[in-house]
């Protein structure tokens, strides 16, 4: 009898839930049971469902900023001296910003990494990618290429490895560096670019026309120009020629234009001697 009333007891609110007109959902706790579907009970032999297990792609081997490279090594000096140079370059022959100063690449006939101002893809390749120097088991440099272009971070060691240099780049150019656009906001159209390292101007300095044509190029050193600067007019042709002494710390010689041009192309003024 006392089972019997028990069992009553314990179906009680499921025939309620029967009733029509009665609230078709029972909270109970933090859990809501939807009784307008059947309950289902699981039987123990039926086979539930297991979560998908997604895998993280892994990154593809010798592929970097989404180029195909090869690997490659240099292996230089005897004994105990050996040094070797671990890098990748380019799988399809490309071409570097023409606007940096430093272009790094493997040059096929020395069989060594090189670093020019220009580049002859018929030569060499432009290294791309990740890039060791070693000496045993001791690390002197590593950094990472981009087209031929130092880029991120890159760190120096001494023999003790103790690190004695860091510098950081984009695309070759040193981080510092500054670009000034005609639309700041959009910033598509670059006005000039100041190539800045170690607070002091270092490397190539571009000005541009606001058609994209070169109107100034030259170098700086050690905060100073050097070397010839070239001016252009909008249309392209040559303008004027300045010498900077070749040494940034040549105080004899004095800044002179060499030669200038009208916008015809016709030349207008010579001093080849710089008197």
């Amino acid at each position: 009898m006392k089972f019997l009333l028990f069992t009553c007891i314990l179906f009680l609110p499921f025939l309620a839930l029967a009733q029509p007109g009665k609230e078709a959902h029972i909270v109970e706790g933090q859990f809501t049971f939807d009784t307008d579907k059947p309950f289902k009970l699981l039987e123990l032999d039926e086979e539930i469902d297991e979560p998908i297990v997604t895998k993280k792609k892994k990154p593809k081997k010798k592929v970097f900023y989404g180029i195909k490279t090869k690997k490659g090594f240099t292996r230089k000096g005897y004994g105990d001296k050996v040094t070797i140079e671990l890098f990748y370059y380019l799988k399809t022959p490309d071409k570097p910003n023409r606007f940096v100063r430093d272009i790094y690449w493997y040059d096929f006939t020395r069989r060594e990494i090189r670093k020019t101002n220009t580049f002859d893809p018929s030569k060499g390749v432009l290294l791309h990618g990740p890039y060791k120097k070693m000496q045993g088991d001791l690390l002197l440099e590593e950094g990472i290429f981009y087209k031929g272009t130092k880029h991120g971070r890159w760190m120096q060691y001494n023999r003790e490895n103790l690190l004695v240099d860091k510098e950081k780049y984009y695309k070759g150019w040193p981080k510092e560096s500054l670009i000034v656009y005609y639309d700041p906001a959009e910033r598509t159209k670059i006005k000039e670019i100041i190539p800045v390292e170690f607070g002091e101007r270092e490397g190539y300095y571009y000005q541009f026309h606001e058609n994209g044509t070169i109107a100034v190029m030259g170098e700086y050193h050690w905060d100073n120009k050097v070397g010839d600067w070239i001016e252009n007019y909008p249309n392209g042709r040559r303008k004027k020629i300045i010498v900077f002494p070749q040494d940034p710390f040549d105080r004899q010689l004095t800044p002179f234009v060499r030669s200038e041009w009208n916008d015809k192309g016709k030349e207008v003024y010579s001093n080849r001697k710089g008197q």
